[in-house]
């Protein structure tokens, strides 16, 4: 029988391949970054070319690094950024254009039309979405719109759209398969979450022709066969979730009332709500958390664009760090008399401010900050919007939502950063012993569709805590660090 799980973990700045074993053991991990562009201002891309090879070569490398084959791996799992949208070529497989990122802010006018057109109700009715650049409908209508031919060919179904997934999918059969999962296809702007299929209505209002669109499937269930001529031999592909909600399966959060926060390059918080979804009054989006067995499990998710890749600015673009972990130790040292307060609004605002135009801003300054402040209102503003969004969720459901919080992705890896995020928040943060929880996720749908690894009930027994984080900071205290971020806030936004 074969020992492994290959779960794929394609995200907005590099891509990872781990393989698992039946104890969900990680084995073995590749990685490589890839190059992100910014063509204009608020617009950001990457090469398709460069999400697949480096999908390959992360892939190639796992195996060798465990010694290993393709023909050891019982399934592959597939998870990732959700939202960057991707048309290509049926005949070719060729991308008529750069993918559109989900931080991408290019279609901002065109939503604001939809909103001055009365349509955003009827599309948060449908989706539970709101009218955001973030999502991937009206970046497909601007690809249709501004790439030469690109609508012609479209209407005559010579096109494929897809998320990320989706486009690997496609790669990794061969160009075989076009097919998403439910939860990825939530994410699109274009998905009726309660009727679960792609809504003609909401089609018809973007000027999206069906003929672009995947076939809609479970998150754990048969999608396709792996091309024998990647690997030199075929495996089955038996899962896929997006990113957010591979991670909260990782979490192991199957019961009602339980959240988690991921943090990478954005951070993103979703509150399983069960079999019934929430409509938010505070600007969250209700979303598919998972499906199986034809069955939609729902959640709250808040979205922050900016977390991990506010360290990635204080690296790359201010030069006073060579190594993100390097920003936590920074922190540390901070000057606690400067109340330094850093609104890291690099492409807007997402949840619960969606505030596509504002830009980031730093408050506080003076003489006497330095590279110690920065780090530590950097890692700052990724707590302080997580209160954001845990505020929102419980006036949103009310006191069936858990206190404690689980959490997961790179930036949890601080301990300085987890400690602020308890004190901040005023509740425990539990930090698991797997912090590569996405890919779990995505390793655990594959596993589950082929016997590999037990039901949902039974898996979650196997959620380990490494750390808990409780607070320490007094209420007062922390309520008035809190009211300094509101204030930094209202004079950021735009939409006032």
């Amino acid at each position: 029988m074969s020992r492994y799980i290959l779960a794929i973990d394609q995200g907005t700045t590099s891509s990872r391949a781990i393989l698992f074993d039946k104890s969900t053991k990680i084995v073995a991990t590749g990685q490589q970054e890839f190059e992100q562009h910014f063509p204009a201002s608020g617009w950001v891309e990457h090469d398709p070319a460069d999400i697949w090879t480096t999908t390959l070569a992360t892939c190639k490398q796992a195996l060798r690094d465990a010694n290993t084959t393709i023909n050891d791996v019982a399934a592959i799992g597939i998870t990732n950024q959700r939202e960057t949208t991707i048309i290509w070529d049926r005949d070719t497989g060729k991308p008529i254009h750069n993918a559109i990122v989900w931080q991408d802010r290019r279609t901002s006018d065109f939503c604001a039309h939809l909103k001055a057109s009365g349509l955003e109700p009827l599309f948060k009715e449908k989706t539970g979405l709101l009218l955001d650049p973030y999502f991937s409908g009206t970046k497909i209508n601007w690809l249709l719109e501004n790439v030469e031919g690109a609508r012609s060919k479209a209407e005559a179904g010579k096109l494929a759209f897809g998320t990320v997934d989706c486009f690997l999918l496609w790669h990794l059969t061969g160009g075989k398969v076009h097919a998403t999962d439910a939860t990825n296809a939530s994410r699109t702007l274009i998905y009726d979450i309660h009727e679960g299929c792609w809504s003609d209505e909401l089609l018809k209002a973007l000027n999206i022709p069906t003929s672009l669109l995947p076939e809609v499937k479970d998150c754990s269930t048969h999608f396709g066969d792996l091309d024998p001529s990647l690997f030199g031999g075929t495996t089955k592909i038996t899962g896929i979730a997006g990113d957010q909600q591979a991670a909260t399966i990782g979490q192991a959060c199957f019961e009602p009332g339980m959240l988690k926060s991921t943090y990478g390059t954005g951070c993103f918080a979703l509150l399983n709500t069960g079999s019934t979804p929430v409509n938010s009054n505070n600007k969250l989006l209700t979303t598919i958390a998972y499906q199986l067995d034809g069955k939609p499990t729902y959640a709250l998710e808040g979205s922050i664009f900016v977390a991990g890749s506010a360290v990635q600015w204080l690296r790359d673009g201010l030069g006073i760090i060579e190594e993100a972990h390097q920003s936590g130790e920074l922190a540390a040292k901070a000057d606690e008399q400067q109340d330094v307060i850093m609104v890291p609004a690099f492409v807007g605002l997402g949840a619960p401010y969606w505030d596509a135009d504002c830009r980031g801003a730093i408050f506080g300054l003076t003489r006497a900050t330095g590279p110690a402040e920065l780090s530590k209102a950097a890692l700052e503003s990724v707590c302080y919007q997580t209160r954001d969004l845990l505020d929102a969720m419980k006036a949103d459901i009310g006191d069936s939502m858990t206190t404690v919080l689980r959490v997961d992705g790179g930036m949890v890896a601080s301990d300085w950063t987890m400690q602020r995020l308890a004190d901040l928040l005023g509740a425990p943060v539990d930090r698991p012993q797997i912090l590569e929880t996405t890919a779990l996720g995505a390793a655990y749908l594959a596993g589950l569709a082929i016997g590999f690894y037990p039901k949902p009930d039974e898996f979650a027994k196997t959620w380990g805590l490494e750390t808990r984080f409780s607070p320490t900071l007094q209420q007062e205290t922390r309520d008035a660090a809190y009211s300094r971020w509101q204030d930094a806030i209202s004079r950021t936004l735009t939409s006032q």
